[in-house]
């Protein structure tokens, strides 16, 4: 029997809608830095720069009866500053774009600007890891282990100039914690698993703390062309995060291009800082992608 006479979508195709039935942003890792550090704000009407004191410690001595005490002690400062500096970004989009695109994805748009801007406060932070002191890592091309972050903890807590306090963090890339999983369950297969740390990690992934450091993901560490990354361990207290001018988004008509616009101006000032070196870690090593 002859299909001609058959009414098909394809004999119809000009009467088709052409509708996007979704859309979506680009999933972004949300950044961890900031939240782990010591964050303050500088006030308005006292200057460009947040600034610290630090009052050096004393020596007391021994005395008896017969000691006549005459050695003072001279009492030293030094000062620690930080200047925020600011980041923006700016979009524009004709009122004939609004009209037109999708309403799904133009809601989808009002958040990639932000998402850019806390974006790069995370990377800002995770670029001052580079600049830790680099004695407790395994190093680049080398495999992580947790031994490796206890031992950055123990040299935060128990450093003899200025000990560092609770809480300790750690931030690393997956695929470095890949290797702490790897770690934990070398034993499976080859022995009897128990309840415990090792079950759990292997039913849920690596999410325990090392040596009292809890440790978080971070997909926005940048991998080398060697295949490394620079994660830390590091004090709360290590890192400062200045807060300037308070984020701000700023909305300008503009009817001279385009038939009619709106430039949508993201404003931030902020700035990373670290107090005392000997709280902060290098955490290097191989984050090749895992394979086994």
């Amino acid at each position: 029997m002859s299909n001609s006479g058959w009414t098909t979508t394809s004999a119809l195709s000009d009467s088709l809608d052409d509708i996007r039935a979704s859309a979506r942003a680009v999933r972004e890792y949300e950044g961890v830095v900031s939240k782990l550090v010591t964050n303050e704000t500088l006030g308005e009407g006292v200057g460009l720069s947040w600034q610290e004191i630090t009052y050096a410690q004393l020596t007391a001595q021994a005395v008896t009866e017969n000691t006549d005490l005459d050695n003072p002690q001279q009492i030293s400062d030094t000062i620690m500053s930080i200047t925020p500096t600011m980041v923006a970004i700016e979009t524009f989009l004709t009122d004939r774009v609004q009209a037109r695109i999708n309403k799904k994805g133009f809601a989808k748009i009002g958040a990639l600007a932000q998402n850019a801007i806390e974006r790069k406060k995370d990377t800002d932070g995770l670029t001052l890891f580079a600049t830790f002191t680099g004695t407790s890592d395994p190093g680049a091309g080398a495999t992580l282990a947790s031994g490796y972050i206890a031992s950055a903890a123990a040299n935060i807590r128990g450093n003899t100039t200025e000990p560092g306090h609770d809480p300790i963090y750690c931030v690393l890339h997956p695929f470095q914690i890949h290797d702490l999983y790897n770690e934990l369950v070398a034993s499976v297969g080859t022995s009897i698993v128990t309840e415990g740390p090792t079950a759990r990690v292997y039913q849920s992934g690596f999410d325990l703390p090392v040596a009292n450091c809890q440790i978080y993901p971070d997909g926005n560490i940048t991998i080398d062309g060697s295949g490394d990354a620079k994660g830390a361990v590091f004090a709360k207290e290590g890192v400062i995060l200045v807060q300037g001018r308070a984020p701000r988004v700023v909305n300008v008509r503009n009817e001279k291009r385009g038939g009619g616009g709106n430039h949508v101006y993201h404003y931030d000032e902020y700035a990373y800082g670290e107090r005392l070196s000997s709280w902060n870690y290098l955490m290097e090593s191989d984050a090749t992608a895992p394979t086994s």
